[in-house]
């Protein structure tokens, strides 16, 4: 469902050439829940702006459910749903549910599977309360969830978050790691998920990829991962000693 080889970005700044990714190579098959773990500036975002189409990669290939995504990028914005935890893609002084109906357009959803699809997304993500609610007046917690069913409105093969549980709650962290979990399992959502909250990756991920300097320093499962360190190391430790090159 994801592929890159060789994959590189790099940029012009003044006068020097700054590599924010070289030579990247991986595949992620369909229905699989990746964590993309790398320190601040190791070329995480760079990645997912290529997978997402809005950079192109400088050197090698990047394919997203079978197209190149700098090339179709709008027909590949109907097989992914993208979600910043950062930023929001909802219309902020709307009322949510507007903000669905926007969306509808915009993903050309015919209105019955629209409504289908929302009546499911509103009852699992708990949305009701708050559908006719502007956006900006939200809690971090509820816009969250806004924006994972704005994503999901139009049922993606490839869901891609970006610190999707940043400035959460226990509670919110919770409901939304449920959440992802059950439409992984259930739908066969194949999902990317950088994060630095590592308690995300050890209840949702079972393959981890850890970059670093633009480079793949890890790629592998949980107990790989912990199998490298000492006994009593903890996946902060061990994920800790990758990002800083220690024993």
């Amino acid at each position: 469902m994801i592929e890159l080889r060789e994959a590189g970005r790099s940029f012009k700044v003044r006068r020097a050439v700054v590599h924010a990714v070289r030579d990247l190579s991986f595949s992620v098959p369909a229905g699989e829940f990746v964590g993309y773990l790398g320190p601040n500036g190791a070329g995480k975002s760079t990645t997912i702006k290529m997978l997402c189409g809005i950079l192109t990669p400088t050197t090698g290939s990047v394919r997203v459910a079978g197209l190149d995504p700098s090339r179709r990028r709008t027909t590949l914005a109907r097989r992914i749903g993208v979600v910043f935890g950062q930023r929001t893609t909802l219309w902020w002084d709307l009322p949510l549910k507007d903000s669905f109906e926007l969306i509808r357009h915009l993903y050309k959803v015919d209105r019955g599977t629209f409504r289908i699809r929302l009546a499911e997304l509103t009852e699992t993500l708990d949305l009701g309360p708050f559908l006719r609610t502007p956006v900006r007046q939200l809690s971090l917690g509820q816009r969250m969830r806004g924006d994972l069913a704005a994503a999901l409105l139009h049922a993606p093969d490839v869901l891609v978050l970006d610190e999707p549980t940043i400035g959460l709650d226990v509670v919110s962290k919770a409901s939304i790691r449920g959440f992802l979990k059950r439409q992984n399992a259930e739908r066969g959502t194949t999902v990317l998920l950088t994060t630095h909250d590592l308690g995300d990756i050890e209840r949702l991920c079972r393959r981890i990829m850890l970059i670093d300097h633009g480079r793949l320093a890890f790629d592998g499962t949980l107990a790989e991962l912990m199998a490298t360190a000492p006994e009593q190391a903890t996946i902060e430790d061990v994920v800790t000693r990758l990002y800083t090159g220690t024993q």
